[in-house]
């Protein structure tokens, strides 16, 4: 059996990261953290069995820096919420399109890479979007770091998890979509 995922949260109510249902388990037993969610099913060892955590609270705070974005194409297609960005539609089956193109030494980043439908893609081919005629629903840029873009693939199979997630109700319709 393969130990479950547990949302760990700062003394804050912040959250922090995500642990197997082990180490959860071993932060709580010595004392460094409490429950606040259960799971389904019971940890068990061979004269007793426990409740299996699903989020749990750390007792003291953990001072950490702020998360950086990593650019990967599912967080463009976050971001851009699984909408072409010169169409509008809505759909799983996205590209990723350079606004500057890179063999005219556009760069791979944030600001220059949207989510763009196969059709779209196509059309504009290797040109700006103003030589293609297109234009760009929302300018491209770094997202913030928000909690809600570190944990949102976990979101839709622990729903208990969202309550201590901020942000996670505007980003439910492209949870929507990507399903």
């Amino acid at each position: 059996m393969t130990s479950p995922a547990v949302l760990v949260l700062n003394q804050n109510y912040e959250p922090l990261n995500v642990c197997n249902a082990r180490r959860a388990f071993v932060l709580v037993d010595r004392g460094k953290a409490e429950i606040l969610e259960h799971a389904e099913g019971a940890l068990r060892s061979a004269l007793q069995s426990f409740p299996r955590p699903s989020v749990i609270r750390l007792i003291y705070m953990i001072r950490r820096p702020r998360p950086q974005m990593r650019l990967t194409r599912r967080e463009i297609f976050v971001r851009d919420r699984y909408t072409c960005q010169y169409c509008g539609k809505q759909t799983r089956d996205l590209t990723i399109d350079h606004v500057h193109p890179r063999h005219r030494d556009g760069r791979h980043t944030w600001e220059n890479l949207v989510s763009a439908c196969r059709a779209c893609n196509h059309r504009k081919a290797g040109r700006t979007p103003q030589e293609a005629h297109m234009d760009l629903l929302t300018e491209p840029r770094r997202p913030p770091a928000s909690s809600y873009y570190i944990f949102y693939h976990y979101l839709e199979s622990q729903s208990d998890w969202r309550k201590f997630i901020p942000g996670w109700e505007q980003f439910e319709d492209a949870a929507a979509v990507a399903s």
